[in-house]
């Protein structure tokens, strides 16, 4: 059998590492030099035919009485027969040890002429000199020299400026009076409850405004940026939100038309998401279309 060659010379042309081609796993079939289709009908009619024989001659000794183990020289073949047959058909289906266990001598032998042609080209290679150029067959490039990479050492002088960069902003104390300021000490002491302020001092305004302080103080965190004044916030007490410390301002939309009892409405709708507005006046428009 001649040897396969392990090389292509596309992959010595580009100066790629040299790879052992992927020789074809061995089939039941290479055990017959026949043609494939001759050998499967050989043994798909051995099969049958031998089975029919052995099934025939069984139920003849059960009519007559005769022990199975005795056996005549005809029996004995098809017995053979029928196992060899048997093992190729396992393997012409496909299952790996029939395979491997047909072909086992030939395998071995191929794979000693591919270590033996493999010693070759390394002893080849070995021999031979250091050449100039990368592409040419059996030269050996040399690899990349390794970067070392040395450790980054932060510098002292960038942690002292980032650390006075992160101050935290001033907490800015208002003028407070001396009963705002007793409350402001019983709220962080824990002495006062912090959502009775409304309904002890009955001044929504002043109690949102001694709640925003005792959380300053608290949190050690200003809150300077978050508006109090101008918001009524007697309308919010008991609604959508306890305890207010301040308010933010909310984009409002228009939300329509809605058709109802045969007029037209306009609805302000305040959202912080964008799409919300459009999917509500999509709503509003398939109602007032199927009217109303």
């Amino acid at each position: 059998r001649p040897v396969k060659p392990l090389y292509t010379s596309k992959d010595a042309s580009a100066g790629e590492p040299l790879k052992q081609q992927e020789v074809s796993s061995p089939k039941a079939s290479d055990a017959l030099p026949l043609p494939l289709y001759l050998t499967n009908g050989l043994f798909f009619t051995m099969f049958f035919s031998v089975m029919y024989f052995l099934l025939v001659r069984w139920r003849e000794k059960i009519r007559n009485s005769i022990p199975l183990h005795v056996v005549t020289l005809s029996e004995l073949l098809a017995m053979v027969s029928l196992i060899a047959s048997v093992i190729y058909l396992l393997g012409f289906f496909g299952i790996g040890f029939v395979q491997s266990f047909v072909s086992r001598s030939n395998s071995d032998s191929w794979d000693i002429e591919d270590e033996n042609a493999e010693q070759l080209i390394i002893e080849e290679d070995s021999r031979r000199g250091p050449c100039a150029a990368a592409t040419t067959l059996g030269c050996v490039v040399p690899p990349p020299p390794v970067r070392k990479i040395a450790p980054m050492v932060p510098q002292q002088p960038a942690k002292v400026a980032l650390s006075q960069t992160e101050k935290p902003a001033p907490i800015i104390m208002p003028a407070l009076s001396e009963d705002d300021e007793e409350i402001i000490q019983s709220v962080v002491q824990g002495k006062t409850p912090s959502y009775s302020l409304e309904s002890k001092l009955g001044d929504c305004m002043r109690a949102a405004s001694i709640r925003k302080e005792a959380l300053q103080r608290i949190t050690g965190k200003s809150l300077e940026g978050l508006p109090l004044e101008g918001f009524d916030y007697e309308s919010i007490l008991g609604q959508c939100c306890e305890m207010p410390v301040g308010y933010v301002q909310i984009p409002v939309g228009i939300a329509g038309p809605l058709l109802l009892d045969g007029r037209e409405y306009s609805v302000p709708m305040a959202t912080t998401e964008g799409c919300l507005v459009a999917s509500t006046n999509r709503g509003c428009k398939a109602i007032f279309v199927s009217g109303g």
